[in-house]
């Protein structure tokens, strides 16, 4: 008995002892756990820096070609027209013959007063000759058409009077003086230069829109009522500070902007901003006076944290 029971517990023993080393083997062979919170993602990103330039921002509206005058060309007696040398669309010389006219009295009793007394000489016939030089935009009557005295044959659009009337809403009003240069692009691309000749008396009731006249000088014939793109210089500014679009963030509705730069070889942080100006792919930045040394994130910055790890590439 005293055997059995010295062996028994020693057994147990060693079963136990057996059991936790092999235990604390398995343990200390698992794999480290590397996915926790003290690993940090680099961000590879490109950087850039400020340029001191000179920025311009441009209004730009629509501007329809009009003549701002046009002249009415009436009969002067009551009778026929004997002829007529005009078509729509021609341009005329101040002075040209337009029209002939043959009185009624002259078409009924002429040919008989002339054989009575050829002397006489009696024709009845009235010329109408051009009283500016334009383009024909309207013609009433033709050859052998009966006209009355005041009747309208035709009408003249003065070449001199043709202008851009641009629409400018009144609250921009002291953006644009008399003389100042405006670019016009054309629908086909075609572009001229012109500038601001008068200011319309009257403002659109709806729209509060005033009427800008813009001369150009071109030999070019240009139709009425054509739509072209009235570009003019709004702001503009020399030597100021710049970065690309693209290195600007904003939040979802953009009333707040920001940028990322880096304080050391491999952080970024969260910089708010102040624009200005924009033109073409630059942003002028009003606040904070970044220096030329400094380096702004221009990609790979989207959705980046306040502080965040980075890498610059090339």
């Amino acid at each position: 008995m005293k055997g059995l029971s010295f062996t028994y517990p020693l057994k147990y023993t060693l079963y136990v002892a057996g059991m936790s080393l092999l235990l604390f083997s398995c343990k200390s062979k698992a794999p480290a756990d590397d996915t926790g919170d003290n690993v940090k993602a680099i961000t590879p990103v490109t950087v850039t820096t400020v340029n001191d330039t000179s920025m311009v921002s441009y209004i730009e509206l629509n501007a329809a070609s009009v003549f701002l005058q046009k002249n009415f060309v009436k009969a002067n007696v009551n009778g026929y027209i004997q002829s007529a040398n005009i078509q729509p669309g021609h341009y005329v010389e101040k002075g040209q013959l337009l029209f002939t006219i043959k009185t009624k009295e002259a078409q009924s009793i002429g040919n008989s007063i002339n054989s009575l007394d050829s002397a006489f000489r009696f024709s009845g016939i009235n010329t109408i000759k051009a009283p500016l030089h334009g383009y024909v935009t309207q013609l009433t009557h033709q050859a052998g058409d009966y006209v009355q005295d005041g009747e309208q044959l035709a009408v003249i659009s003065d070449r001199s009077s043709f202008v851009f009337l641009m629409q400018l809403p009144y609250e921009l009003r002291q953006t644009v003086k008399l003389d100042q240069s405006v670019q016009l692009t054309l629908p086909d691309g075609y572009k001229l230069t012109g500038k601001v000749a008068s200011f319309m008396p009257t403002v659109d009731t709806l729209s509060q829109t005033q009427g800008i006249a813009i001369k150009v000088n071109t030999d070019r014939q240009i139709p009425e009522n054509l739509i072209a793109k009235a570009r003019i210089i709004k702001t503009e500014k020399s030597n100021t500070i710049s970065l690309p679009k693209s290195a600007i963030l904003s939040n979802e509705t953009q009333t707040e902007f920001w940028v990322m730069k880096m304080i050391n070889p491999s952080t970024a942080i969260k910089t708010p901003i102040t624009k200005g100006i924009e033109e073409g792919d630059r942003v002028e930045i009003l606040s904070p006076k970044f220096s030329a040394q400094d380096k702004i994130l221009v990609s790979g910055n989207y959705g980046l944290a306040d502080t965040a790890k980075v890498k610059i590439v090339q």
